[in-house]
């Protein structure tokens, strides 16, 4: 006669058993959430579009076929029949200028923000004079500025990358100005208890505190410049995703608008993406502590 044992349901053997399925069942959770979500966004979105275009309730001029678009697409992409890309760039070169003009403005303009956050967050006197200032400058749209700086360093290079330093720089400086000020005050006071310096006390204590703030910082600062670049390429914006959508919109030109829209939001989300990735490298320690 056979005698079968059973286990008891918080036995560790059927726990350690089961895990292996709960820790697949709980990446496919993940990979539907992270990949199929946006992967059905994206077909709602391109269904409806295709609805409102078959619609006849507009003009093709003001809701071009998704087809259309993706013909503009190529012809930006490639040389047909002589003509190359749009106005003699194709996207990528087009879109090359443009994230050279972002990066050098969003560099400036971060490296001036987080420093004068840095010094608006530890000493009370700067942060008074300055903060209407950024106030001030962040309650601007870049339109406001932008032909001023126009007449003063021409419609060369300086205008776009200064428009978009001065797009970046608030957002970077409040930023790390409420991190600074929201260090925890036990680690501080524990740290002038063990004869720190003020300057060790920043260095080791406050700045890795306000690191993960700092980079919600610069994630607005990057968002926020890379939607003032149609702004910064309405002057001598050629090549740029900017310049050709400005230049498409004079043509009544959609679908080429469109691509140019397109491309700015793709690149942008990369952009983001990246950052949030160097984030959890350089502040694994961010909602841990």
């Amino acid at each position: 006669m056979s005698t079968s044992v059973e286990i008891p349901p918080d036995d560790p053997v059927r726990s350690s058993a089961a895990a292996p399925v709960r820790d697949r069942t709980r990446r496919g959770r993940g990979y539907l959430t992270t990949i199929g979500l946006p992967i059905l966004s994206l077909v709602v979105f391109v269904g409806l579009w295709q609805l409102a275009a078959s619609s006849g309730i507009w003009n093709e001029t003001f809701v071009p076929y998704p087809s259309t678009v993706w013909s503009a697409f190529v012809d930006f992409s490639t040389t047909h029949d002589g003509v190359r890309g749009y106005q003699g760039y194709l996207l990528w070169e087009h879109l090359y200028m443009t994230l050279r003009r972002v990066f050098a403005g969003v560099i400036i303009g971060i490296a001036l923000g987080v420093a004068l956050g840095l010094a608006m967050g530890t000493i009370s006197w700067v942060r008074a004079v300055l903060e209407p200032w950024l106030t001030f400058l962040r309650a601007l749209p870049p339109l406001a500025y932008f032909f001023l700086l126009v007449i003063w360093l021409g419609i060369d290079e300086a205008p776009k990358v200064t428009l978009l330093a001065l797009a970046a720089l608030p957002p970077a400086a409040v930023a790390t100005t409420a991190a600074v000020l929201a260090a925890p005050v036990g680690l501080v006071e524990a740290a002038r208890a063990l004869g720190a310096k003020r300057r060790d006390v920043i260095r080791d204590v406050v700045i890795p505190s306000a690191l993960p703030e700092t980079f919600t910082g610069i994630r607005l600062s990057v968002g926020i410049a890379y939607s003032s670049v149609v702004a910064a390429e309405l002057f001598n914006g050629l090549p740029g995703i900017g310049g050709a959508v400005k230049d498409a919109s004079n043509y009544n030109n959609t679908p080429v608008v469109l691509v140019g829209i397109f491309a700015i939001g793709i690149s942008g989300l990369i952009i983001d993406g990246l950052l949030r990735s160097l984030e959890r490298r350089v502040v694994p320690w961010r909602g841990k502590i």
